[in-house]
């Protein structure tokens, strides 16, 4: 019995898994987690507007009826390709015959790791958005004590380094949450004082879109009041400030919370992957370069996909780290291990189908780009919440995100305004 270990609960993984639920043999899941989590969303449990548990969904509960597959609560640790065995952080080594990597990625610095990241999460994991969360609202709940006119301005100033779909979709967030969802709920400060600054080194916002997409999103974010400080870049991230060099002059920002969303990497079993395999290449954001079957090296038998692989399309243009990316890597890595358990002969080589872009600035607004259709405002932020639903793992989470967002719409409330973690008040 052909032995698939699939290391990687997340959107390629998981997939991949599912896609071989009529596989003749044995699937292991392994992750470090036990749920799959819908990370597109992560910004809205960050601004209070979903719970944790409507974008997660526990991988057992998913592989339930899937009689070949079994799940694993383990962290991979390395790899012993001489004996076909996956090294878990518990001692345990796992045979495969077949060897699928879909790990993920995380924050990336730009080498800044150890001084940056304490004070500016990035939104990768629930636990980096219950924290921002925290840090979000504890911000204001500091202003309305705070007496000092100066210190208030300092807390109620937001800072998202990043321009992308995230760092749009939260400063969008941001303002919303204190323009509407908070307009009455404080006594001493008005949370309309509040200032966020979404800061992007290259001229635009949405740099993936068209530049009417962008320039579309830029309109949005500015008429909720986001400053936009574009060709501008952070040169130092502290617990009370940001400095940043706004077209040659160094401004210091106060404040005492940042959002990173500047940049990922890709997770670092990637490059161990490769170094165990040899003579593979690793590009700096540590991906791994993968054949056009997604094959690594002259390993037939072991492959990589989601954002830690290397991949171009036909164009040349590097694959996105994005959802849909990784999906179809799933696919398409799972059909190929049926057609070789059949004895068929091999797929043509990948070939990623760009669905479209969106992004979401806030309440009614949002862009969309597919197959030269580009939408904006209402439409595009109604297609955008139905594409988003219906990504979601499970039924459960489709009804309660569904309901969520309804009751939210109609009370502009968002009900999951939680102040948690260690360091909250008591």
């Amino acid at each position: 019995m052909n032995r698939v270990v699939i290391i990687g609960g997340g959107f390629g993984g998981l997939t991949c898994a599912t896609d071989l639920r009529k596989y003749a043999g044995e699937i292991t899941l392994v992750d470090r987690r036990n749920f799959h989590l819908f990370q597109p969303l992560l910004y809205q449990v960050a601004t209070g507007a979903l719970s944790p548990a409507n974008i997660a969904a526990p991988l057992r509960s998913i592989l339930k009826y899937q009689k070949n597959a079994k799940t694993i609560l383990d962290e991979v640790v390395g790899f012993d390709l001489v004996a076909n065995e996956v090294l878990l952080k518990d001692g345990l080594r796992l045979p495969f015959d077949t060897l699928v990597l879909a790990s993920g990625s995380t924050h990336h610095y730009f080498g800044k790791d150890a001084a940056w990241e304490p004070h500016a999460p990035g939104l990768k994991t629930i636990e980096n958005a219950t924290e921002i969360r925290r840090k979000v609202l504890s911000a204001f709940e500091s202003a309305e004590r705070d007496p000092d006119i100066a210190h208030r301005k300092k807390h109620l100033t937001f800072v998202i380094v990043g321009g992308g779909p995230t760092g749009v979709e939260m400063a969008g967030a941001i303002a919303e949450l204190a323009r509407e969802t908070l307009r009455r709920d404080f006594r001493t400060i008005d949370p309309a004082d509040a200032r966020v600054i979404l800061v992007e080194n290259s001229d635009r916002v949405l740099q993936a879109f068209s530049e009417k997409s962008s320039q579309s999103a830029a309109e949005s974010l500015s008429r909720i009041g986001v400053e936009l400080w574009l060709n501008c870049q952070v040169t130092g991230i502290t617990a009370d400030k940001v400095t940043v060099d706004r077209h040659g002059i160094i401004e210091p920002v106060p404040t005492e919370c940042v959002v990173w969303a500047a940049g990922v990497k890709a997770n670092p079993l990637g490059k161990m992957l490769a170094d165990a395999v040899g003579g593979v290449a690793v590009d700096k954001a540590g991906r791994i370069a993968v054949n056009p079957d997604c094959t690594v090296g002259d390993r037939a038998d072991i492959f990589a996909i989601g954002d830690l692989a290397l991949m171009k399309s036909t164009d040349g243009k590097q694959l996105p780290g994005v959802a849909p990316v990784a999906v179809q890597q799933g696919q398409y890595v799972a059909g190929l291990l049926l057609r070789r358990s059949k004895g068929q002969a091999a797929p043509k080589p990948f070939g990623y189908f760009d669905k479209g872009s969106m992004a979401t600035i806030g309440r009614s607004r949002a862009v969309l780009e597919s197959n030269g259709i580009r939408l904006s405002g209402f439409i595009a932020w109604v297609a955008w919440l139905f594409i988003h639903i219906l990504y979601l793992a499970r039924f459960e989470n489709r009804v309660m995100v569904l309901f969520q967002w309804t009751w939210n719409y109609m009370t502009r409330n968002r009900t999951a305004r939680l102040i948690t973690g260690e360091r909250a008040s008591r």
